[in-house]
């Protein structure tokens, strides 16, 4: 045999022998495999479903609504002047506290100083001008007298009917000069009154007890007052009594009433809870973007004066409240084991998870976004599973309040400790 046949004998011994050693490999991989899935379906076969309850508690829940406002004192007033002039003077500062009639600030008052002094010469001139009449009348009046009686003792001869004309027509005038000169003297004594009232004004008063919150003006400004008093100062009532003006949305504004407790925080503490109280809900509405939201007024303590006007505040306004009630979780409500079986266990533990967080309200276009959270199904009737043996049962129950974690459950056969189940786990 020749060279080149015995080299082709041995390449296809050797292309034989390569192909052997494939299938052996791939064998051996079905083999393992089978194995493997054989040994996880005996080993499944002996577990069951497992389930993750809660007891029943006995508690108190609360209906919440939320909104955001300012602070702003009970009573706020713009001080302002009703004088033209110069600031001569300012008595006080930001901050500081004043009672009511306090001096805050004062014109310069040297020319209205003039013009009252030059205004009482003229009231004291125009009293002595109706002395000077009351006299020259005062003697008018004599003389016609003297003139009657010596008509009646003539029997008419004397006087002349010509000088009895002049002496009435003399006390006549007399009479009208009192008159008129009485007139100058009340317009004289007015004029006084005037510039004397306007010496007051001149002193810039505080009209009511509180602390300044602003103030506008400095010595040697000009205050020009014209149709309206120009802002020098803002007093605000003191302020160990506030208020809180929330806008509470149009979904939320028909459970929210006087008297209501409430609490509320502010950036500046946000470690404290303040207290609040619900005084009014407004009828009037306000529309801004199309969102209808109503002004709500809240009173508030503010003994230590920590806070202050302007503030903006987060508040929680307590609209309904149960004590001594059974609660359960909502992830149990919405537990469901044909769903279990249907579509395995992602969805009940996503349920679970999602029940530790308070689920967001519904938001219609065009409204305000509700803040209080509802029951799965509020008011009505709907069924918890009680695990008895292992097995859930159905209860049927009636729901009510709830707070977007817990809904109040009533009906036959709950009680506080029964197991709730919230969700199913699936053999593994």
């Amino acid at each position: 045999m020749s060279n080149p046949e015995l080299a082709e004998i041995l390449k296809a011994e050797k292309r034989a022998s390569g192909r052997w050693r494939l299938y052996v490999i791939a064998a051996v991989a079905v083999l393992v495999i089978l194995g493997v899935a054989g040994w996880k379906l005996s080993s499944r076969g002996g577990k069951e479903t497992t389930y993750v309850t809660e007891p029943l508690v006995l508690g108190t829940i609360r209906l919440t609504v939320n909104a955001t406002g300012n602070l702003e004192p009970t009573n706020e007033v713009t001080v302002g002047s009703e004088l033209s002039g110069t600031i001569k003077e300012v008595l006080v500062d930001t901050n500081d506290q004043v009672v009511k009639g306090q001096p805050l600030a004062r014109l310069d008052t040297s020319k209205l100083d003039q013009q009252t002094e030059s205004s009482r010469a003229m009231a004291a001139a125009a009293k002595a001008k109706v002395a000077q009449v009351q006299a020259t009348l005062k003697e008018s009046e004599a003389a016609l007298e003297r003139l009657k009686k010596l008509h009646e003792a003539s029997g008419g001869k004397l006087p002349s009917q010509a000088n009895m004309d002049t002496a009435v027509a003399t006390a006549d005038r007399a009479k009208a000069d009192l008159l008129s000169a009485e007139a100058e003297v009340r317009q004289a004594e007015a004029n006084v009154g005037t510039n004397e009232s306007d010496l007051q004004k001149a002193v810039i008063r505080s009209p009511i007890d509180g602390i300044i919150l602003t103030r506008n003006i400095d010595p040697g400004q000009t205050v020009a007052a014209t149709m309206t008093a120009p802002e020098l100062f803002v007093v605000a009532e003191k302020l160990e009594n506030m208020k809180l003006e929330v806008a509470v949305a149009e979904a939320d504004i028909g459970r929210v009433k006087a008297d209501q407790p409430a609490t509320f925080t502010v950036d500046a503490w946000p470690s404290r809870v303040f207290k609040a109280m619900v005084k009014k809900a407004e009828f009037g509405s306000t529309v801004t973007d199309n969102v209808v939201t109503y002004k709500t007024e809240l009173e508030v303590s503010n003994d230590d004066l920590s806070l202050r006007p302007g503030m903006t505040a987060t508040a929680e306004i307590s609209v309904a409240e149960k004590k001594d009630v059974l609660l359960v979780p909502n992830a149990a409500l919405r537990f469901d084991p044909d769903a279990q079986k249907a579509g395995g266990g992602t969805q009940q533990k996503k349920t679970f998870v999602q029940s530790l967080i308070p689920s967001p309200p519904r938001r219609q276009s065009g409204r305000p976004q509700s803040t209080d959270t509802a029951a799965p199904r509020s008011a009505d009737s709907s069924r918890v599973w009680i695990l008895r043996d292992g097995k859930p049962q159905p209860v049927p129950v009636k729901t009510g309040l709830s707070d977007g974690r817990a809904t109040e459950v009533s009906g036959e056969g709950l009680s506080e400790g029964l197991p709730v189940v919230l969700y199913a786990v699936p053999p593994k």
